[in-house]
């Protein structure tokens, strides 16, 4: 009698994705892992071969798990869950600029826009069929806290934009938008919200959580930009550590304590203090492999060790992140 071959737990367990720019490192680094890494919205057969990987995911394509570009924030990521089960509809999901239109939820996918405001929502209503996918196939979830900034729309929905309007596309018009800024209470309460919707697909679902190193590059609290960091960064931190101390199928990596830690002496960090250049990245990866695969901890150690002997890069220019954050800067001042 034939044995059948059993497939490595890797191919077997189902991960998805989703975070702010700095956790698309998490993604890539599972993929050359060999780890099955959910993407159920890949760059079309028509173009590939035909687009460099540059442009693919300039305009969204293999960062996480659909076409959704970063999400800062957990509400975010809840209504996205939401809306592709019908359960919420977004306020003012199509934004304009110099005649072409954008998905307002996503708004760096295209950077030329559609035609019209129907084509958007013709490509919405298919992204939406991705997300509901990856909702029912996923057996791990990992997410970055990186943010509790956020523009919302006005109203008791408050809808979550992932850039301010009037940045990539749109207008800001402070009687439709306002700026808002979670809370300990509501991060934990969205979290739970998020949890229980996975988990109704996939009861053994687990999460791995992490909080992003990145610092804010400006502020709309009205705060000094550093003052504002320490704030966010400790809410999303002692949120995570409440949510991975309640729910035994959380796990949280210490990502941000990798990379801020005063034993570092800030060599992780590039001049500007706030990109996280690749001997950073490659300390942080190779310790989160450790923790959960070894065999794929011994491949990224010898290239650690490799890449401490060469001039040490900026995360962003290395691997080609896709950061919308980094427009605030230029959208407050």
């Amino acid at each position: 009698m034939t044995r059948r071959a059993v497939p490595p737990r890797s191919l077997l367990t189902r991960i998805a994705t989703a975070s702010s720019c700095f956790a698309q490192h998490v993604g890539r680094t599972l993929k050359k892992a060999g780890y099955n890494v959910l993407d159920l919205e890949p760059l079309p057969k028509a173009l590939q071969g035909k687009v460099s990987a540059e442009v693919a995911q300039a305009q969204g394509y293999g960062l996480y798990s659909a076409r959704y570009g970063n999400v800062y924030t957990i509400r975010q990521l809840l209504q996205l869950f939401q809306e592709a089960l019908g359960q919420f509809t977004p306020a003012h999901p199509v934004w304009e600029k110099d005649g072409r239109f954008y998905d307002a939820l996503r708004p760096g996918i295209e950077l030329r826009g559609f035609a019209s405001p129907e084509e958007v929502m013709l490509h919405r209503a298919w992204h939406l069929k991705a997300v509901a996918e990856m909702m029912q196939q996923t057996d791990i979830m990992v997410f970055t806290f990186g943010l509790t900034e956020a523009w919302v729309s006005r109203g008791a929905e408050g809808t979550v934009y992932p850039t301010a309007p009037g940045t990539i596309a749109g207008r800001f018009d402070p009687e439709l938008f306002e700026f808002k800024n979670f809370a300990y209470p509501e991060i934990v309460a969205d979290f739970i919200q998020v949890r229980q919707i996975l988990r109704g697909f996939n009861p053994r679902l687990r999460f791995i959580v992490t909080v992003s190193p990145v610092p804010l590059t400006a502020t709309a609290s009205g705060e000094h930009v550093e003052v504002a960091t320490v704030y966010s960064k400790s809410v999303l931190r002692a949120a995570c550590g409440a949510i991975s101390a309640r729910f035994k199928a959380v796990d949280y990596f210490p990502s941000y304590e990798v990379i801020t830690s005063q034993s570092a002496r800030g060599a992780y960090y590039e001049p500007n203090l706030r990109s996280v250049n690749s001997r950073g990245v490659e300390t942080a990866m190779g310790l989160f492999m450790a923790a959960h695969d070894k065999t794929g901890a011994e491949k990224l150690r010898a290239k650690r060790v490799k890449a401490q002997a060469e001039p040490v890069e900026s995360l962003e220019e290395e691997d080609g992140l896709i950061c919308e954050e980094a427009l605030l800067e230029a959208f407050n001042t």
